[in-house]
């Protein structure tokens, strides 16, 4: 027995060793979760100020009222306990005990009700907004697109970066302080302007949460909701899907970067220039090596993550690497399920129509032209329009 006991405090040692070197090598993320953190998150806008504050003073409310009442509870159990003399009486209820049991209560929760509908009130306010950008949930990213506001008709989506995914999958994960809250488009916005945030969902419920801003939004598929935030600093901020989406629910992170008005200002040139680089042209005709080439990037950035670089596929994934639909002469059946996706008991993926009609060509032609696939034929992109009608 006493070696058993030794081993078991051995190992006990070990693992506090390895927790506290793992500890020691992930430090607080700014602007996200800190180590052993308690608390919440740093408030980054007024709103978020206002509901801490609103958070202390309904605990401290509660702590008083729970001190008081049972305090004299337990003083009047011990004090007058049949143990020491005493006994059960009938005592009058006089008007003054009945009115003031009932206004106090009143009183104490008209209290509490004043500062918090004034909050929320303040958060639903998403009138004469400086920026307006729609935010997209699916299985499993995010699809941002600026509406109104300078940057207007700037849209991209937001996926979790492939290495933290790689991380995830395998159970090596190398202590990083940002894990699983990579991405490889973050949201960029302005200080200081009102941002609206108007949310929907193209398959599941999802919620956009973004804890230093005070917000937390559902996306639901055929409604639109709306939130805003006004950021008082720069800084980059990190939320996550607050609504259980799904088996990738975990890989859904959120990535403000809010950065100067200057910045901001470069960042749309960039991105203005950008999107005129890659304006795509559903109606030319494109060559095998040209559509190769984009779909590659256009399956590392979208399909990678479940079905794997080489095509194999994991668990209930199904491999796309000598697949019988993939490599079928008739190219609507896999342009059919990238359109609608699969929602059935043995298989399930989402629908991609958010993609061009160039990247999803160019997808079906890489995936029909790699690994063991070798169909040689390309798919056009005014065959995915056509399948769109």
């Amino acid at each position: 027995m006493r070696r058993v006991w030794g081993a078991l405090g051995t190992a006990a040692l070990v693992a506090g060793v390895w927790v506290g070197q793992a500890q020691a090598a992930v430090n607080d993320l700014p602007g996200g979760p800190a180590v052993n953190q308690l608390n919440f998150h740093p408030p980054a806008t007024r709103i978020a100020e206002e509901q801490h504050w609103l958070h202390w003073f309904m605990l401290a409310i509660c702590a008083t009222i729970f001190v008081v009442v049972f305090g004299i509870m337990f003083y009047s159990i011990a004090k007058h306990r049949k143990s020491v003399g005493h006994q059960a009486q009938q005592l009058p209820e006089p008007i003054w005990v009945e009115l003031g049991w009932t206004i106090v209560p009143l009183l104490i929760v008209i209290g509490m009700a004043l500062p918090a509908t004034k909050v929320i009130v303040a958060q639903k306010d998403t009138s004469n907004a400086d920026l307006t950008i729609k935010v997209v949930g699916m299985q499993w990213k995010w699809g941002y697109e600026y509406l109104k506001g300078e940057g207007e008709g700037i849209q991209f989506l937001s996926t979790l970066d492939p290495q933290h995914r790689l991380m995830s999958d395998s159970g090596k994960v190398t202590p990083t302080d940002d894990y699983l809250l990579k991405v490889d488009n973050p949201l960029v916005v302005p200080v200081g302007k009102k941002v609206r945030i108007i949310t929907t969902a193209n398959d599941v419920i999802h919620a956009w949460m973004v804890p230093a801003f005070g917000v937390k939004q559902d996306a639901i598929p055929g409604f639109v909701r709306d939130t805003w935030f006004r950021a008082e600093k720069t800084g980059d901020f990190y939320g996550q899907c607050a609504e259980l989406c799904g088996k990738e629910h975990a890989y859904m992170p959120i990535h403000v970067k809010v950065v100067s008005q200057e910045d901001y200002s470069k960042w749309v040139a960039e991105q203005k220039k950008a999107m005129a680089a890659k304006a795509d042209d559903p109606n030319k005709e494109w060559t095998l090596a040209e559509l190769k080439a984009r779909g590659e990037q256009v399956y590392a950035a979208n399909c990678a993550a479940c079905h794997q670089a080489n095509g194999k596929g994991a668990g209930p994934i199904k491999p796309l690497d000598g697949s019988a639909m993939v490599t079928d002469a008739d190219h609507g059946k896999m342009l059919a399920v990238l359109l609608n996706g699969v929602n059935g008991a043995a298989a399930q993926m989402p629908a991609w129509k958010q993609l061009s009609d160039v990247e999803l060509a160019a997808v079906m032609t890489f995936v029909r032209n790699s690994w063991s696939n070798s169909t040689g034929d390309v798919v056009q992109p005014k065959e995915v329009v056509a399948a769109r009608q």
